[in-house]
């Protein structure tokens, strides 16, 4: 049976959705277990984003060797060890020792996660499903973020050790529900180990990659959604008391949860209206992301501020959704979907650290918060609208040559 005759919620799939939850969950309640920790051991506030950097780092750091990883092995196996070593960082920080530490491997651990779970997907589904197989993995892993912030968050206010204990726990479940994949053949066997080698290997994979005209317009979209993302979750924290006047912790962090539920929804939409085929549909949603965010940032009331943010995260998931796809499937076609989804790690973390790198320094030369979001919704509708030219621009060259 051909991957594109294959049923979509097979027991393997079904396993991989169950143990990204698990996975997510356990990333997302961890981050805020390990801040109470950090908090309580009175570290100083400038080593929360210290941590969330370190994380990220790692990311950028091992992109050359983990889609390699991912192609070497079967990769429900390579979960499987991603999410022991989670597990092994979360008990770290459980049995008190340094928090940064722990984080660090759950970091090592989720960007080796990383390729083989997006990789999987082209082996366990093919064609036009695969399309809908992605929209189930981010449906999964939105979820898991709401539900494992509010748990992590509300447990930590309870007992930190008890949400230590929820963290290890789901990270366990992660790795139980992993020995549910089926053992798949290896993508790529028989590579060099040498890391000179694997980094070579890496680059020429980014430079077979940013030549081909379809994997380079996913790679550059992908990597500006995500940078923007995690810009726009910084921005709400100090554009809610300005613009709203509400100066509590709560409201910024149920802001974001409006933008996760929108991306369920998108995501669901692109699965039913966008094919490999059609990837270009996806194009005006990303210009609206930036023109939502430039309305969203000049509203006053919170109920409109909530109506934005879920139509911000709707048009986020019809966007990013149907890009990732394209490059699994062109990635597998060329230099294998574990190296595909690693070159795209290394594009979206660098654009996160470029993006809050200009952000601060517009918060740190004294740009209003409201105004720093008006800009930065042109700037991205602009940019989305440039690369959707190009993208046409692209599609009519080939067309000519032929």
């Amino acid at each position: 049976m051909s991957n594109s005759d294959k049923p979509l919620l097979s027991k393997g799939m079904m396993a991989v959705i169950v143990a990204q939850f698990f996975s997510a969950f356990g990333d997302n309640a961890l981050l805020f277990a390990t801040l109470a920790v950090m908090k309580s051991l009175v570290y100083p506030e400038w080593s929360q984003p210290v941590l969330q950097m370190m994380f990220v780092a790692t990311y950028i750091l091992l992109a050359p060797f983990v889609g390699q990883l991912a192609d070497s092995f079967s990769k429900g196996r390579v979960m499987m060890f991603a999410n022991a070593l989670k597990l092994l960082g979360a008990l770290v920080i459980c049995f008190g020792f340094d928090p940064f530490l722990g984080y660090s491997l759950v970091g090592i651990g989720a960007a080796a996660y990383s390729p083989a779970k997006y990789g999987i997907l082209g082996e366990l589904t093919g064609g036009e499903t695969l399309v809908k197989a992605n929209g189930l993995m981010e449906s999964s892993t939105i979820a898991a973020i709401l539900l494992g912030s509010v748990a992590g968050g509300f447990l930590a206010d309870w007992n930190l050790t008890a949400a230590l204990a929820a963290c290890v726990l789901a990270y366990a479940l992660a790795v139980a529900a992993n020995v549910l994949i089926p053992k798949l053949a290896v993508a790529r066997g028989g590579q060099s180990w040498h890391p000179a080698r694997m980094s070579a290997s890496f680059f020429r994979a980014c430079g077979i990659l940013w030549r081909d005209g379809e994997t380079r317009f996913s790679l550059v979209g992908t990597s500006m959604f995500w940078g923007a993302g995690v810009t726009l979750r910084f921005l709400l924290v100090l554009w809610v008391p300005v613009a709203l006047g509400i100066s509590d912790n709560k409201t910024p962090t149920l802001l974001n949860a409006m933008v996760a539920i929108g991306i369920v929804f998108g995501a669901i939409a692109a699965a039913k209206l966008v094919t490999l085929k059609t990837v270009g549909r996806c194009m005006p949603a990303g210009v609206l992301i930036g023109v939502a965010v430039l309305f969203f940032s000049l509203q006053q009331q919170a109920l409109n501020a909530y109506v934005l943010l879920v139509i911000i995260g709707m048009l986020g998931g019809f966007f990013v959704v149907p890009l990732n796809a394209l490059l699994q499937m062109r990635g597998k076609e060329s230099v294998g979907t574990g190296n595909a989804v690693a070159v795209q790690n290394l594009g979206e973390n660098t654009a996160m650290l470029l993006m809050l790198g200009l952000y601060t320094l517009a918060i740190k030369f004294g740009a209003p918060p409201v105004a720093t979001g008006v800009g930065f919704g042109a700037l991205f509708a602009l940019a989305i609208a440039v690369l959707w030219g190009w993208q046409l621009a692209q599609k009519r060259k080939v067309t000519t040559q032929l």
